[in-house]
């Protein structure tokens, strides 16, 4: 089989360069693993699908950190409005949640796969399902991709296979691997997104609870990283909005075996300590037979009350009337800035997304072609970029999957013209 182009993986990225290649008027072919498309993006959050975030071109670049300039061209190319509005343009209205989350108003995540794939097909898209890829190879005549079922030649191929975070939605790291064969070199994967393993053993205690609104931070190698959100405990450790972002700041610093990174929750960021501990006194002389742990469970959740006069030495069903002034500023401390130990993350497996992949210096940035091997793109996941959570990993698959596909396309035809 012959095509001008041909996209591997028919995930977010896959399927939005499929449209803006195709848009080109350039034969397309998807060529995909799994039984359909978008397997991965239908988990996006937790089936409602926080599709972009609303902000500029910038300040979404600048999310991403070092990897913000990389990405720039692309935001400005396909930005979180034009997102909008492309799909709006297909019925799925939005709704923008105070943080700028944008999720669809009424509809899912299906819904959001089903306007890719519906829109691929309708500009005449092919997809083969059910095709895992098993080689790469290129020549003068272009690449010859080598699936189980057939043989494909292709002009053009752009690579959107994703990473190796949820390996049971059929993201393997193959990708990876046929990047390699043709030249580029790939940063070693590791999770990011992901919930953390501390040396602490009580967070077990209190698996399944919650904390609103922290702030959690860490200091390594000089630097200060600090994040803000909702987080949750788990029987390894924590979990949440905040966590998640935080490991991937500490990604690249988790590797050693055994190395711990210590890290400070506020769990009243609202309240400085002054005024945390003016408020303990006032509850102590209003309520001063009432129980400490009692006092604190109007503040956070009981359980955690708990922990938090456990770990500040101070008798949790003592009455409030009877609380040192030094126990009262030990509570504080400990609401302020709990420590914990991270020794590392959970598995690769659990992490919503793989931060490394295909070096971003063997890449445009203004076409998203391989500076290695020309004709050959990159989209998504399957590149060394993560961003925070809130709709960030998915635009830069938009931006990026758009951006390969017009390259791809607009090339293809510049050739075609010349001969």
């Amino acid at each position: 089989m012959k095509t001008g182009i041909c996209v591997i993986g028919a995930g977010p990225a896959g399927l939005m360069a499929a449209i803006h290649a195709a848009a080109g008027q350039t034969p397309t072919w998807v060529v995909e693993a799994n039984a359909a498309a978008g397997r991965k993006l239908l988990l996006t959050g937790g089936g409602r699908c926080n599709f972009t975030h609303a902000a500029d071109p910038r300040e979404l670049a600048n999310a991403f950190g070092k990897a913000g300039r990389f990405l720039r061209h692309s935001l400005y190319e396909f930005s979180p409005n034009e997102v909008r509005k492309f799909f709006r343009s297909r019925g799925l209205a939005d709704a923008v949640e105070p943080d700028g989350c944008v999720f669809p108003a009424h509809r899912g995540a299906a819904d959001v796969r089903d306007i890719l794939a519906n829109e691929a097909q309708k500009l005449g898209t092919h997809f083969r399902y059910r095709a895992r890829v098993r080689t790469i190879a290129a020549d003068d005549e272009g690449f010859r991709i080598d699936t189980e079922s057939r043989k494909v030649l292709a002009e053009r191929v752009i690579l959107a296979t994703g990473g190796v975070s949820w390996p049971q939605t059929g993201s393997q790291g193959d990708g990876y691997t046929f990047a390699a064969q043709l030249g580029h070199t790939v940063v070693p994967p590791k999770p990011a997104l992901v919930p953390l393993v501390t040396r602490e053993t009580w967070p077990q205690e209190l698996a399944g609870i919650s904390l609103s609104g922290v702030r959690l931070w860490a200091t390594v190698h000089g630097r200060k990283l600090a994040t803000a959100g909702n987080m949750l405990f788990t029987c390894n450790g924590i979990g949440g909005p905040a966590v998640l972002d935080l490991s991937r700041l500490l990604a690249d610093d988790l590797g050693e075996k055994g190395a711990g990174i210590d890290i400070g929750i506020d769990a009243l960021p609202a309240l400085d300590p002054s005024q945390l501990d003016q408020r303990l006194q006032q509850e102590g002389r209003t309520h001063s037979k009432k129980a400490i742990a009692n006092i604190l469970s109007e503040l956070v959740p009981r359980q955690f009350a708990r922990i938090v006069c456990r770990l500040a030495q101070c008798d949790g069903d003592s009455q409030a009337g009877q609380l040192s002034a030094e126990k009262r500023r030990q509570l504080v401390r400990v609401l302020k800035s709990l420590p914990l130990c991270v020794t590392g993350t959970e598995p690769i497996a659990k992490a919503t997304v793989t931060h490394g992949g295909v070096s971003r210096e063997e890449i445009d940035p203004r076409t998203m072609e391989s500076k290695i091997r020309p004709g050959l793109f990159f989209a998504g996941e399957v590149i060394d970029l993560d961003g925070p959570c809130g709709g960030y990993n998915l635009q830069m698959c938009w931006s990026t999957g758009a951006l390969a596909g017009r390259s791809a396309a607009r090339t293809l035809l510049s050739k075609d013209a010349s001969t």
